[in-house]
């Protein structure tokens, strides 16, 4: 017994899976927050960098060991985006809170001119 049955259309939209709710923007918290996650990341991006940069290989190396040094690097770098920020977070965080005071902004004008 087969079934007639097509699977349902997914539509993607233009936006390519991107989320267009900017209602987390209007939470000074969330925005802070999501500042912190992206200074976290970026910093362990740069850690990961810089350890791949080494050298030549160490004597005692192992998968282990560089598993383990991954995660110290890693919650290395949420503790310095969360104690000593370098300020790329911040600086995304002020032009998402300006951006989603200046969309705020012109959809009250867009609503206030309509008769």
């Amino acid at each position: 017994m087969s079934s007639n049955v097509a699977p349902p259309a997914i539509a993607t939209p233009a936006t390519g899976g991107i989320s267009l709710d900017t209602s987390r923007l209007a939470s000074k918290e969330n925005l802070q927050a999501a500042g912190q996650k992206f200074e976290a990341i970026f910093t362990g991006m740069m850690l990961k960098s810089m350890r791949a940069a080494k050298l030549g290989d160490g004597l005692f190396d192992s998968k282990a060991g560089e598993q383990f040094r991954d995660m110290q690097d890693q919650k290395l770098a949420e503790q310095m985006a969360v104690h000593a920020p370098i300020g790329i977070g911040k600086a995304m965080t002020d032009f998402l809170g300006k951006a989603a005071t200046a969309q705020a902004a012109q959809a009250a004008d867009s609503e206030g001119t309509k008769p």
